[in-house]
């Protein structure tokens, strides 16, 4: 969660999402594309392939390692409060790496039986490239019996690659987050029906908004139409607050690129994925690209509710907590062979927030301190159109700004009171000399 004051100050920063360039100087080759931004802070860790000697990982933290095809194991000490954890997994493959389409990444909390917490794996798989990808494993504490005692679990992150597919291993970025156990009167069976389908998308003005890297500098969007750009094998960050009760309709279009050749298709030229706020895949579509326009819809989310976890629809689960949800735009690397990398493709988002705010569910503690939950912070943040990293920033150089002024005010006041005392002095002084002799 953001915290602090955003919207005057990130403008006098100079931190809004300025217009992006959309060619590069004659003659001038493209430099590299962006490297995923990793998290700030992030503990270097180890995982170990068995249960023994696990290390372990905590809520509040995000830990950096590098995982090859197969497993890595975490261990978790939670208590017995109700609270659901979540643990999640973001591989990153290098750039150009031979991906399959059964390639991916899970996550899953075990107990110290060895048997997965019930409902408690996480998947997501590849297209066609290799972008960043993640997957989240959860411990529900308030209704899974197995995992409800306190204690000691595991949680298992395994990576799968083809025979003939890139082996190599990749840098992986985990993170723990804690949800507190639910208060009286939070619902526990699963929600009935819901505006559901494709949804009425807005076709106004488009306003210049950069994406990011990864998760850790997504750009923030709301409501509204958002002009990017893209280069082909770039993956485009964003998020969008979405408070309980509201809804996300998605979609996104490139334009048409200059070409290098007479034809040329890329399967799976243009994807989006939808990303829970503890990064747990809630959907994902692709569709090929030619160099001409191409667009992707996504269905309406559901409305965020707390009862959506005990779903049987994947696509609905992971919608059960308020928070920044996140989207992932990747053009296909294959675009290269057909198109003019000099010259990137415009991207246009089309976003569609409805429904409005509901009150939240009883807890038993925090939700902001999970990193969940939707502030004036964060609406202020999508307004604005800042990313995590910027919007902190900006909060500090609020507060900076705040206490100066109340070092200022309170200097002026000294200043005041010593110029009046000198004043009373001197006034002293002459009363106490008396009449002028002359």
């Amino acid at each position: 969660m953001v915290r602090g004051r955003t919207t005057a100050w990130a403008a006098a920063l100079g931190l809004v999402a300025g217009a992006p360039g959309l060619a590069y100087a004659d003659g001038a080759a493209p430099g590299p594309l962006p490297a995923y931004r990793a998290a700030d802070g992030a503990k270097a860790i180890e995982g170990r392939p068995s249960t023994a000697d696990a290390p372990q990982i905590e809520a509040g933290n995000v830990y950096q390692d590098r995982l090859g095809p197969g497993e890595r194991v975490y261990r978790l000490v939670l208590d017995q409060d109700g609270s659901d954890v979540y643990v999640s997994a973001v591989v990153r493959p290098a750039a150009g790496a031979k991906v399959s389409g059964g390639d991916g990444i899970a996550v899953e909390v075990m107990t110290t039986a060895g048997r997965s917490c019930p409902r408690s794996g996480g998947r997501a798989n590849f297209g066609y490239d290799p972008y960043p990808i993640a997957a989240a494993g959860v411990r529900r504490g308030a209704e899974d019996e197995d995992c409800a005692p306190a204690g000691v679990y595991y949680a298992k992150v395994t990576r799968t690659s083809a025979k003939g597919y890139d082996q190599s291993p990749w840098p992986l970025e985990i993170k723990v987050q804690r949800e507190p156990g639910p208060g009286a009167g939070v619902p526990t069976t699963a929600p009935g029906t819901w505006p559901s389908g494709a949804p009425v998308l807005p076709g106004t003005e488009a306003v210049p908004r950069s994406g990011g890297t990864g998760f850790n500098d997504a750009r923030a969007l709301g409501s509204g139409v958002w002009r990017d750009e893209m280069r082909p094998g770039q993956t485009r960050f964003y998020r969008v607050p979405l408070d309980w009760g509201q809804q996300l309709g998605l979609g996104a279009e490139l334009a048409a690129a200059k070409m290098t050749k007479t034809y040329g298709s890329a399967s799976g030229g243009l994807t989006v994925s939808l990303y829970s706020p503890y990064r747990s895949l809630i959907s994902d579509k692709d569709t090929s690209y030619d160099g001409k326009q191409a667009g992707i819809t996504l269905e309406k989310t559901p409305p965020v509710a707390y009862e959506n976890r005990f779903a049987g629809d994947p696509g609905v689960k992971p919608v059960s907590l308020a928070g920044w949800y996140y989207v992932a735009v990747t053009m296909g690397a294959k675009v290269a062979e057909f198109t003019e990398d000099a010259a990137p493709v415009p991207l246009t988002l089309r976003l569609d927030v409805t429904g409005t705010p509901a009150k939240a569910p009883a807890y038993q503690g925090s939700l902001a301190a999970g990193g969940f939950g939707v502030g004036d912070e964060d609406r202020a943040a999508a307004k604005e159109g800042l990313t995590a990293p910027e919007a902190a920033e900006a909060a500090e150089a609020a507060e900076r700004h705040s206490t100066m002024r109340i070092v200022a005010g309170a200097g002026f006041g000294a200043g005041t009171v010593l110029l009046l005392v000198l004043g009373g002095w001197t006034l002293l002084g002459r009363r106490g000399r008396g009449p002028t002799a002359g």
